[in-house]
C-alpha cells in the first residue's frame, strides 16, 4: 500500500527537492527530507490543510515565501532529477518512514545545536545538519496515521 497517490512527474519533482535540500547528507538525509514532504501531503492539518498533491506541497507559500528554501533560492532544485533520487522519492511515496523524521512536518538547519522546540513544535531528532520537528500531540493526529 502506498502512502500517497503520485504520478511520474511527482516523483521527479520530489526527487529534485530531496537532492536540493539534502544532497550533502547522503541518501539517508534525502530520505528524511522526502519523509517530511510525504508527511505534509497526508497530514491535512496545521499549516498543511488542503494540500493534495506533491506540487502543492513543494510550491506551498507560507508567510509570503515558499515553504522550502530550495524553491526560493533555486540552487540544485532546478536541475534534473537523477535516478538515485527518483528511487529514493518513490521509496518515500510507497512506504519509507524512519525516525527522526517518521512523523516530522518540519526540518531546518540551524547552523547550531537544535533547539528543543521550533515554533512551539517538539524536536524529534537530528541527522547531520538537519533538525526535525513533529506536531505537538493532539494537534495533527492524521500525520501518525498516514
Amino acid at each position: 500500500m502506498t502512502r500517497a497517490k503520485y504520478r511520474s512527474s511527482d516523483v521527479d519533482l520530489m526527487a529534485r527537492m530531496m537532492r536540493a535540500e539534502a544532497e550533502g547528507e547522503g541518501q539517508q538525509g534525502m530520505l528524511y527530507v522526502g519523509n517530511v514532504i510525504v508527511n505534509r501531503l497526508v497530514a491535512n492539518c496545521i499549516d498543511f490543510i488542503g494540500l493534495r498533491t506533491i506540487p502543492q506541497v513543494i510550491y506551498q507559500v507560507q508567510g509570503g515565501n515558499y515553504a522550502f528554501e530550495a524553491v526560493q533560492k533555486g540552487n540544485v532544485f532546478y536541475q534534473r532529477a537523477r535516478g538515485i533520487e527518483r528511487r529514493l522519492a518513490e521509496q518515500n511515496l510507497k512506504h519509507w518512514r524512519q525516525h527522526p523524521a517518521r512523523y516530522a512536518l518540519w526540518y531546518f538547519n540551524p547552523y547550531a545545536p537544535c533547539p528543543p522546540t521550533w515554533y512551539d513544535q517538539p524536536h524529534t531528532g537530528q541527522f547531520k545538519n538537519h533538525c526535525f520537528y513533529e506536531p505537538k500531540p493532539g494537534t495533527c493526529d492524521s500525520v501518525y496515521r498516514g
